[in-house]
């Protein structure tokens, strides 16, 4: 990736004004820690520990499935004391000696539309059984913050007078649907978090993320816009495999990261907070059209052919989806980024 690119996203992400001294000194255990979004976070996290002068540092544990990725996703931070990669499913037994845990981020989960139909149970026990493990251990070591990653998609088939969505409005999700294995589990582990705060007073908190892009994604992830930024970084005419009506809100990963940390520090434990950008609103076909006009010395064209069925892959049959972000602008944040610079620099990311 792109150091420099990155190295902005980090000096914006932390020019908000938020708490960030509280992290001075604390422990930060991050399950899915190689993940889009978690890793930056974990490189947040770090860069505090270089520019904050004269604080203790923050210690990243960072809890991971898969050795070679995760140390390619932080090669640029070997041999440092600060951050530890661990090789741990969260739905076995965790195995944790340090007794002082801070903060606790669950972000190990299967997010693409390709696992949902090959891999059913591998996308919905991290959802729950992960969540009971990493919540009883917030119980145990009496952990400062807990932080679950949810989904949009908690939200389901809903009505369009209710679109852009709030978080107390929730449309129909059937749950003998095999597709419903991510969004019911991630409904679940809501609960879950909601319980553990009511009956143990763990402080749970939950963000609910939309369609997030930017540096380190994914090429092939799956998901549409995933395989345009591949066609574009590759110089390949950018294929549509729908007729590209549905309507999606794409949110820049920096500003996403901003967002979830003033969840963190500033929003309320039990509640659920909408990160998005509501004002990124976009069908695919113009997307399409938009990523091509945005590099024309590419000579790329958008081409449409037929949808063929793609093994494993289950569609989404929402055609809009746009979050309210009403309740997360009132911790002060607010997404920047528009679609133009947003891609663009995710696009740089890559070359």
């Amino acid at each position: 990736m792109h150091r420099k690119i990155i190295q902005e996203d980090l000096e914006n992400i932390i020019s908000l004004d938020l708490p960030w001294n509280e992290f001075s000194g604390k422990t930060f255990l991050i399950s899915g820690a190689n993940g889009f979004l978690p890793a930056y976070m974990v490189e947040t996290l770090l860069y505090l520990n270089q520019q904050k002068s004269g604080r203790d540092k923050t210690k990243v544990i960072g809890i991971v499935r898969n050795r070679e990725k995760s140390f390619a996703r932080f090669a640029h931070y070997r041999g440092r004391s600060d951050l530890e990669l661990r090789i741990q499913d969260v739905c076995a037994p965790l195995i944790i000696s340090e007794e002082q845990i801070d903060y606790i981020i669950h972000a190990a989960s299967q997010a693409s539309p390709k696992y949902y139909g090959t891999d059913p149970v591998g996308t919905l026990s991290p959802n729950v059984m992960g969540t009971a493990n990493l919540l009883n251990l917030a119980r145990e070591r009496n952990a400062e913050g807990f932080l679950f990653f949810s989904s949009g998609e908690v939200y389901g088939e809903v009505d369009a007078s209710r679109i852009p969505t709030k978080e107390d409005c929730y449309g129909y999700v059937d749950p003998t649907s095999v597709r419903s294995c991510y969004a019911e589990s991630k409904r679940m582990g809501e609960t879950m978090c909601v319980s553990w705060y009511h009956q143990y007073n763990v402080p749970a908190k939950i963000i609910r993320p939309f369609h997030t892009y930017g540096p380190g994604m994914r090429l092939d992830d799956g998901r549409v816009y995933a395989d345009f930024i591949s066609d574009i970084v590759n110089d390949r005419d950018i294929t549509m495999k729908s007729d590209g009506r549905a309507v999606r809100a794409f949110c820049y990963l920096a500003d996403a990261v901003q967002g979830i940390f003033a969840v963190l520090t500033k929003g309320s434990a039990g509640q659920a907070y909408n990160i998005g950008n509501s004002a990124a609103e976009i069908s695919i076909i113009e997307l399409a059209d938009k990523l091509v006009a945005m590099f024309p010395k590419k000579n790329l064209r958008v081409i449409r052919h037929e949808a063929l069925p793609e093994d494993g892959y289950l569609r989404s049959q929402i055609s809009r989806n746009c979050p309210d972000i009403s309740k997360a602008r009132t911790l002060g944040w607010e997404p920047k980024t528009t679609i133009e610079d947003g891609f663009r620099r995710t696009v740089r990311s890559f070359t």
